[in-house]
């Protein structure tokens, strides 16, 4: 930067312009206002710069900066070209304007750049990220010539609006893939919660391609692990990263440092956590926050967050989710109200669904039941099917017959298709010796057509992720898990009664 001041300074002395090369040094540094000043001083800039300033501010902002030198360079006559469009195109997207960016769409057809695959790629990409994805199909349709990023575009696009089926087909049909379509489509299911389909994607990029996955893949693909327990996944994962420095991500670090928390190999995630150093974000400390809470070393956690506080990182709703999951878990009650009361009197963080249904289940834990109620009917937002869930648990718990009447009198008309909820209820009555509500429920789901599903579980094994049902022999080799089970049963019988 020196260098190109001192530059600058020779060139004013001796009369030598070397504005343009000076202002394409500094954008590359970048120095965007110091590039701006020297800019303004050129009486006619050339579409090339004009250019070079305009993808500046598309990448690093502001990016209505993008759209005070399109207006200048149309009213000091310079006609924008194909690659003033792509940029412009990028910032619209930013700015989520659709106004702005349907107006630059009719200014680029009447400027005759409609052949230009970057430009037309940048247009879809536009309306993809506005959600516009009937617009951004016509154009994708459109397009004579569709290069790889083309097809990325509109497969982000529907995968970031949920379109998940839309999203596949188009990748299926792509004539060539890169590791941003593959990405592409890991990222949308992780996003939208099909954290099994993410997964499966990312293995079969693995085993079907020659290509490598990024960081980005990395990032998108560790929170499926940490959904699913896949535990042996993420460890392969990591195995990857550190081998192609990745682990020095932001994004791949948090990542890995959650999927460990999530699957209960605290040790790991806490070494994770170490390593980020001084380079901790808030993402890091909640995510170890939260690790060590629902892990039951909610002291640990507490004492994580006050050395959060002195260090100067400012919580936020997420940290204290942690922080009252950290009470919920420990029984410390106390702790929990001082934490919930000074969200807004110490942070001015205003509690949310979340908190208050930490609360709920941290009182219903400790039997404090009315107290529980009396606080859902004091919530300035109306309760949800988790939290009254989470009162009906505990009123199983506790055998607090005449509170989980109105837990599950709740449930019922939030969501009536929910048959656990008439179980429970149903044992709760059991229990209490009350026969005829144990049969007035059976009635009603009955005439409900209420069944209950099936429960399921997961296990992971060689780097996959297994899902079976009781009796399950869907398996092709399920002769063989229950051969090996009936022998792990047999020997713990002999087990026992040489013990007996």
């Amino acid at each position: 930067m020196n260098q190109l001041k001192q530059i600058h300074a020779y060139t004013l002395r001796n009369g030598i312009d070397h504005t343009k090369q000076l202002i394409v040094s500094l954008l590359q540094i970048p120095n965007i206002p110091y590039a701006r000043k020297l800019f303004d001083f050129i009486p006619k800039p050339t579409v090339f710069l004009y250019n070079k300033l305009i993808q500046a501010y598309a990448s690093y902002g502001p990016h209505h900066q993008c759209f005070h030198l399109y207006t200048q360079m149309c009213f000091q006559g310079c006609s924008p070209n194909e690659h003033s469009f792509t940029f412009l195109f990028s910032a619209c997207a930013s700015l989520s304007s659709h106004q702005q960016g349907q107006m630059l769409h009719t200014h680029f057809i009447k400027s005759g750049f409609g052949c230009d695959v970057f430009a037309l790629t940048s247009l879809v990409d536009m309306y993809a990220k506005l959600g516009l994805l009937a617009l951004a199909r016509i154009q994708f349709d459109e397009m004579i010539k569709k290069d790889v990023p083309t097809w990325n575009s509109m497969i982000a696009g529907y995968a970031r609006c949920g379109e998940l089926e839309g999203a596949l087909e188009l990748f299926r049909s792509m004539p060539a893939r890169n590791v941003t379509s593959w990405t592409a489509m890991i990222s949308g299911y992780a996003q939208n919660g099909q954290y099994g389909n993410a997964l499966s994607m990312f293995l079969m990029m693995e085993e079907e391609t020659e290509i490598r996955p990024n960081e980005v893949t990395l990032a998108s693909v560790l929170p499926a692990c940490a959904n699913l327990g896949a535990l042996e996944v993420g460890e392969r994962i990591e195995s990857y990263a550190r081998d192609n420095r990745y682990i020095k991500n932001m994004y791949v670090s948090n990542a890995l440092l959650e999927m460990y928390a999530r699957c209960g190999r605290i040790d790991k995630a806490w070494g994770v956590f170490e390593e980020i150093g001084g380079k901790k974000n808030l993402c890091s400390w909640n995510s170890m926050i939260m690790g060590l809470a629902v892990h039951g070393r909610g002291s640990e956690a507490i004492e994580l967050f006050y050395k959060m506080l002195r260090e100067g990182i400012a919580p936020d709703d997420v940290t204290f989710v942690g922080v009252l999951l950290a009470c919920t878990h420990g029984g410390m009650v106390e702790e929990g109200w001082h934490f919930f009361e000074s969200m807004e009197r110490d942070f001015s963080i205003a509690p949310k669904l979340e908190h208050y249904g930490c609360m709920v289940d941290m009182l219903g834990r400790a039997g404090e039941l009315r107290e529980a109620h009396d606080l859902i009917l004091g919530m300035p937002m109306k309760p949800d099917s988790v939290v009254w869930g989470t009162v009906l648990g505990a009123c199983s718990f506790h055998g607090h017959v005449e509170l989980a009447e109105k837990a599950a009198e709740a449930l019922f008309k939030l969501e009536p298709w929910n048959p656990g909820n008439y179980v429970i209820l149903s044992n709760i009555y059991a229990t209490a010796g009350q026969w005829d509500g144990v049969a007035r429920l059976r009635k009603l789901m009955k005439g409900g057509r209420i069944t209950k599903a099936a429960g399921y579980s997961f296990i992971e094994e060689g780097g996959y992720i297994h899902k079976f049902i009781v009796e399950d022999k869907s398996h092709s080799r399920s002769d063989e898990i229950y051969a090996l089970l009936d022998e792990i049963s047999a020997k713990m019988k002999l087990h026992r009664n040489v013990n007996d």
